[in-house]
C-alpha cells in the first residue's frame, strides 16, 4: 500500500498563508501526501511581500531529483519560480515525467500588492519550456494580460487569449475571473479539444478580508483532484468548491492586520491509501 503522492514546487511564505505552505495544507486537507521543493524564500505577511530570495538553481534541481527518483508523485503543482535559472532547471527536471505525472502551473508573476516575483526572461522560459509540459495553467486576468497582451475581459477576447496559450503549447488554461467587477466570480476553462466552448465555473463573491493564498490554494486543489483520478473539468469544479468553502469558513477568523489566510482544514479528508 502507498499514499497518494503529490509534489509542490513553489516559494515559501513565512506567514503560512500562501506559497508552498498553502500548497501543503491544501494537498494534505484533500487526502494527498504532499512532498515539496522550495524555489525561493520570501519575506511576507498578511500585509504583502517585502522581498524575495531565490534559492540556487542547482539546489532546486537536486530537490526535484530527490523527490522524483524516490516518491514518484502522480501530480505536480508548480508555483513561483523566481528567475530564469530556476525555471529552466524545473522544466528540464520534470520533462521526463510528462507521461507519468500531470502538471499544474500557476504562472505567478507578481504578488497581490504588486511586488514583482519573476523577471521577463523567466516568463519567456515558462512559455517556451513549461507550458508545453503542463496539463493545465491557471492565470488570473492580470497574468493573462501579461502573458498574451490581451487586456479586455469579455469572453470573445478571453477566447483569443486561450488560443494564444494553446499556440504556446499548453493543453488547457483556466482563466480566473476574480478580478472582474460584479457580484459573481466566473472562471473559464478552455481545453485544446474544445477551444470554442469553455467550461464555466461561477460562484458569488465572498465578502472576506481573508483571501491570502487563494490562487495557490486553487491550483493545489486541482492538483489533488487530478491525482485522485478526476477528469480535468471535474477536478476544477471540485477544487472551486473546496476553495469557496475554505473562504467561507474563514470569514470570522482574524490573523494579522492585512489579508488573512483561508481555513484549509474546514473538513479535512483522511490520507488516501492505494494498493
Amino acid at each position: 500500500m502507498h499514499y497518494l503522492t503529490t509534489l509542490t514546487i513553489a516559494g515559501s511564505d513565512c506567514s503560512g498563508g500562501a506559497g508552498i505552505q498553502a500548497d501543503i495544507k491544501t494537498l494534505s486537507a484533500l487526502g494527498c501526501y504532499a512532498a515539496s521543493v522550495i524555489t525561493a524564500v520570501t519575506v511576507q505577511n498578511t500585509c504583502g511581500v517585502q522581498s524575495v530570495y531565490p534559492l540556487p538553481a542547482e539546489i532546486v534541481r537536486q530537490q526535484i531529483r530527490a523527490v522524483l527518483s524516490d516518491l514518484k508523485p502522480t501530480a505536480i503543482k508548480i508555483g513561483m519560480l523566481g528567475n530564469y535559472e530556476i525555471a529552466r532547471a524545473v522544466s528540464e527536471e520534470i520533462a521526463d515525467y510528462k507521461e507519468t505525472a500531470q502538471f499544474v502551473l500557476d504562472p505567478i508573476i507578481c504578488s497581490s500588492n504588486g511586488h514583482p516575483l519573476v523577471t521577463p526572461d523567466t516568463i519567456a522560459c515558462m512559455q517556451d519550456m513549461l507550458f508545453p509540459l503542463c496539463t493545465l495553467i491557471t492565470p488570473n486576468l492580470p497574468e493573462t494580460s501579461k502573458l498574451t497582451g490581451i487586456t479586455d475581459t469579455d469572453e470573445t477576447q478571453l477566447q483569443q487569449a486561450a488560443k494564444q496559450f494553446f499556440l504556446q503549447g499548453t493543453q488547457a488554461v483556466l482563466i480566473k475571473g476574480g478580478h472582474r467587477n460584479g457580484p459573481e466570480s466566473t472562471d473559464l476553462l478552455y481545453t485544446i479539444q474544445t477551444p470554442e466552448t469553455p467550461y464555466h465555473y461561477s460562484s458569488p463573491k465572498i465578502e472576506t478580508r481573508n483571501t491570502h493564498g487563494t490562487g495557490c490554494t486553487l491550483s493545489s486543489a486541482i492538483t489533488a483532484f487530478l491525482a485522485q483520478g478526476y477528469p480535468l473539468p471535474e477536478a476544477v469544479g471540485e477544487a472551486k468548491k473546496y476553495l469557496n468553502n475554505a473562504l467561507l469558513s474563514a470569514t470570522a477568523i482574524h490573523i494579522g492586520s492585512g489579508h488573512g489566510p483561508l481555513n484549509h482544514f474546514f473538513n479535512p479528508k483522511k490520507a488516501i491509501i492505494r494498493q
